[in-house]
Parts: C-alpha cells; sequence; structure tokens
C-alpha cells in the first residue's frame, strides 16, 4: 500500500527550499559547535580571551572578502554551486582541526577559521540569494500572502532559525568536547556535514540562480544609492553590537563578575536562541490588521520604518548605559539589558534581511546580496578590532565596558542617519 507523502506534492521551488534551509541549518550548527570548541579547548589549554578572539580574525577578514567575491560567483556558476562548495570547505576545515593538540599552532588554527569563515560566508549568500528565486515562482494566494510578505516570512525564518541554531551549537560544542573530546568532536561535526553534503549535491537543482549574463567583476560593486546606503547602515548596525559583544562582555563577565568561563558559553547560547526566536518572528509585527472599513492591510517595510527602530535601539543602548553607569545592580542590568537589547536588535536585523533580499536585482541577485553581506562581515570586523581596542584601552579604570557601550550608541545612531535614505 502507498503511503501518502505530502512533500512529494509540494511544488518544486518550496522542495528546494527546504533542502537549501536544511543545508543552512546543519551547517550553522556545526559553525555554533566549532566557536564554542575552539573557545573552550584553547581556554583549557590556557589561551588568554584577547588571544582567544584572534584567532577569529582570520574568521572575520575572509568573510569579507568571500561575500564580495562570492556573490560574483554565485551569478556566474549558480548558487547550487557556491552553497556546495561551502559544506565541502567546512568539512575540510573541521578535519585540519583533528590533528594532534601540538601540531594545532596559532597560525595553523587561524588557517583552519579562515576557511571556515569562507565556507560559512558561501553558503549564507547562496541560502539569503536563493529565497529571492524561490519565492516568486510559488503561486500566491491572495486572501493570504502576498509575494513580499512571503518573502519577508521567509527570509525572517532562515535568519531566526540560523541564529537560534548557533545557540544550540554552543551547548553540542560544549557537550561534545566533554563526552568525546576535542578531535572526536570535530570528526564528528565532519561526518555529519559530509552526509549533509552528498544530498545537497544530489538534490538541489543544477545552475540555480546562475545570472542570464557574465557578470564582470566590477559589478559587484551596487551602482544603486538605496542599497550603498542599506549596506552602510549594516556596517554600523552589526559594528554597535559587537564593539561591546564580542570581546568586552564576555571577558567583563569573567574579570569583573567573575562568571566561569562555561557560564558565559552557556549565557551566550541561550541569549543567541533567543535572538534567534525574535528574528523568526518579527514579520507577525508588521502582518496584516484589519482596518476601520474592515479591510486588510499590513505595515510597508522601508527604510523610515527600520529608522524608527534602529532609533528604539539607539535608546535601548543609551538607557543601558545611563543604567551601568549610576546603578550598582551591574549583573542584573547587564542580564535584563542583554535580552531586551537583542529583541530590539533583532527585529532591526530582520528588517535590514528582508529590505536586501526585496531590493536586489532577480538577474545575479547573489550580487547585490553578497555586496550587501560584505558590509555585514566589514561591520563585525570594526565592532571586534574596537571592542579589544576600547576595552583594553580603559581596562584599568574599570571603564572599558561603558566606553564600548557608547561606541555603540554612537554607531547605532550613525546606522539610522543611513537607513533614512534608503
Amino acid at each position: 500500500m502507498n503511503r501518502y507523502n505530502p512533500i512529494s506534492k509540494l511544488p518544486l521551488a518550496i522542495k528546494q527550499y527546504l533542502i537549501i534551509t536544511g543545508n543552512y541549518w546543519v551547517f550553522t550548527l556545526t559553525d555554533g559547535a566549532l566557536r564554542m570548541l575552539i573557545l573552550l579547548h584553547f581556554y583549557q589549554l590556557g589561551y588568554a580571551p584577547l588571544a582567544l578572539a584572534m584567532l577569529f580574525v582570520f574568521y572575520e577578514v575572509f568573510g569579507v572578502i568571500t561575500n564580495l567575491v562570492g556573490g560574483w560567483l554565485g551569478a556566474r556558476i549558480g548558487l547550487n554551486k557556491t552553497m556546495n562548495s561551502g559544506l565541502f570547505l567546512q568539512v575540510f576545515a573541521l578535519l585540519m582541526l583533528a590533528m594532534p593538540n601540538e601540531h594545532l599552532s596559532v597560525f595553523y588554527l587561524m588557517t583552519a577559521q579562515a576557511l571556515s569563515g569562507i565556507a560559512k560566508d558561501l553558503n549564507k549568500m547562496s541560502a539569503k540569494s536563493s529565497i529571492k528565486l524561490l519565492v516568486a515562482n510559488v503561486p500566491v494566494d491572495e486572501s493570504k500572502n502576498s509575494t513580499q510578505e512571503r518573502l519577508f516570512k521567509w527570509v525572517a525564518l532562515i535568519t531566526g532559525s540560523k541564529n537560534t541554531l548557533k545557540g544550540v551549537g554552543f551547548f553540542l560544542g560544549g557537550y561534545l568536547l566533554t563526552t568525546v573530546g576535542f578531535q572526536g568532536a570535530v570528526l564528528f561535526l565532519a561526518v555529519i556535514l559530509t552526509l549533509v553534503a552528498v544530498f545537497s549535491v544530489v538534490l538541489l537543482k543544477n545552475d540555480f540562480g546562475k545570472a542570464k549574463f557574465k557578470p564582470k567583476f566590477s559589478d559587484v560593486f551596487s551602482s544603486s544609492s538605496s542599497l550603498n546606503y542599506l549596506a552602510a547602515a549594516r556596517l554600523c548596525l552589526f559594528a554597535s553590537r559587537d564593539v561591546w559583544f564580542v570581546i568586552a562582555l564576555p571577558v567583563y563577565l569573567a574579570s569583573q563578575l567573575n562568571w566561569s568561563h562555561q557560564s558565559i558559553g552557556a549565557f551566550f547560547a541561550l541569549w543567541i536562541i533567543a535572538y534567534g526566536l525574535v528574528q523568526a518572528y518579527a514579520p507577525a509585527l508588521f502582518s496584516r490588521t484589519k482596518s476601520l472599513n474592515n479591510k486588510e492591510k499590513s505595515t510597508e517595510v522601508n527604510g523610515r520604518l527600520v529608522a524608527t527602530w534602529c532609533s528604539i535601539l539607539a535608546a535601548v543602548t543609551f538607557a543601558l548605559l545611563i543604567s551601568l553607569h549610576f546603578t550598582q545592580q551591574t549583573e542584573i542590568i547587564l542580564i535584563f539589558g542583554l535580552f531586551i537589547f537583542g529583541s530590539v536588535f533583532a527585529v532591526n536585523s530582520s528588517l535590514h534581511s528582508y529590505l536586501i533580499v526585496s531590493m536586489a536585482k532577480d538577474d545575479g541577485v547573489s550580487m547585490d546580496v553578497g555586496f550587501y553581506y560584505t558590509a555585514n562581515a566589514l561591520g563585525r570586523l570594526l565592532g571586534t578590532i574596537l571592542s579589544g581596542f576600547l576595552y583594553q584601552s580603559f581596562y584599568k579604570s574599570n571603564d572599558g565596558l561603558l566606553v564600548c557601550l557608547f561606541a555603540s550608541f554612537l554607531l547605532v545612531i550613525v546606522s539610522a542617519y543611513f537607513i533614512k535614505r534608503v
């Protein structure tokens, strides 16, 4: 007797979306686990927090380059090939780390992280670009969602779930390190990702996302002023998060509040999971509502709306800064303040992610998305460097975290200025 298979009845575009989302989910899980494995394992080997942060510099630097080049490659050879390349490259990076500890020099670790950074951004750029093309091929039920509303929901789902799974990956990395050790953990992750990569090669449609024209490399730099302003706003937005979140906060929790390294990892994992859930839920805040004449309408997502939410983020950051400066309940304020900051930041990030996919050209979509996420990676890199520099510069006066928060506030203000011009 034939069993009913609901997946077989789905449109091809939705099947492809499910495959891409599955790829992205598993990759993100391994990426989060790998970051926590490196942090915990090499902390145990005696690496200082700032030295640990330096291990990830190549990860961010090569992310910048990959987004720029990867968008161009995706338009020339197809998004299926760039996505699968990212999966196999991550497998190779994991296998590099399966060496005995005595062979894992700092430069070797940075090289492995560089490959992992390239793999991550190839995978992310391919996944985000694919949604633009897939949603256009799904029949629209006007009584439910317009194409743009569906696009917003699909982008929010893949972005929010990615961050939630990254948090789960933090837990997974800690668990694997405890149970099977560092080398066993990276081998386990490599095997899982290899299986996913093989299925992806078999199931993903050939030449998906390949541009009809053969773009020159110079075409990766956007000629659209709106997209350039959006990219500048994204750069400042993510720099505003990482300037206090990446180095300053974990070092402050360890050195000033005496949190254990495991407690810091668990807290960050819970924060990222909550952050991802808010991202995925964000479209519900702007979904269709009944108006006075009983007609349904939805909030238009544009630069003005995003600027409003960016201003709310600036207010939250400033309130957190003032509260930490004038009160003694530092631990309580940081915990609750972080979750409020993360929730508002998640809405901003979700709106940004939708805008770039919506604004990107259909033909060669990966080039616009790649250019935009180049700015995203530059923002993370800038935030990471500023976080270490500012915190260390004001460490002796115990004002490092406050200075980083003030820098975050200024960067959010600049981001709001740019986004209003989109």
